[in-house]
């Protein structure tokens, strides 16, 4: 064999070697291609799943929230109207008519009164002499106080045992706690 068949043979050897590793290398690459975009389609799927299982918490917790203001507002709103309902039924109550005004309290001072109570009458009560008049006044041994009391109405009973307040506002008050489930049912 000849120089150049020699120098032939070794480049012939050489390039089929790097030929080879070239093609090793090329099969290694591809299959780490391969490799990282089935590793980034997974994550890219994982990651978009994430996102909308966030995106889907968020927009329930978000409209859990707008649903619990609106119903604080509603319920806002209802109880404003309850408190309408009761201011109008205080506004009524003192403006009740003489004779619808002496049996609310003749029927107050018989259900209420203790036998020698005092009876302090709102500030500016116009039938003071008519109820002292009524035959409950005499019968449980009444007696109007001089001063008269601070309120918004209906009177106060001083006693030896007790006091008690019927106020309109207090009877309100009370009519209030009572029935306001029930009105509330009604109305709504």
């Amino acid at each position: 064999m000849s120089k150049q068949e020699i120098i032939e043979r070794i480049l012939s050897d050489a390039n089929a070697q790097a030929e080879a590793i070239v093609a090793e290398a090329n099969a290694k690459a591809a299959e780490l291609l391969s490799a990282a975009e089935d590793y980034a389609k997974r994550e890219s799927a994982e990651t978009e799943a994430e996102c909308k299982a966030y995106q889907q918490d968020l927009f329930e917790k978000r409209a859990a929230a707008a649903r619990l203001e609106g119903a604080k507002i509603a319920l806002s709103e209802k109880r404003s109207l309850l408190d309408y309902v009761y201011a109008q039924a205080l506004s009524r109550l003192k403006s009740l008519p003489k004779e619808d005004m002496l049996s609310l309290y003749a029927m107050l001072l018989e259900k209420y009164a203790e036998t020698g109570d005092v009876v302090h009458f709102a500030q500016g009560f116009p039938y003071v002499a008519e109820v002292t008049d009524l035959p409950v006044f005499a019968a449980k041994g009444l007696s109007v106080s001089s001063v008269p009391a601070n309120v918004d109405g209906g009177m106060l009973l001083v006693g030896v045992k007790a006091d008690k307040d019927l106020s309109f506002s207090a009877l309100i008050a009370q009519d209030k706690e009572a029935h306001l489930s029930s009105l509330a049912t009604e109305i709504f």
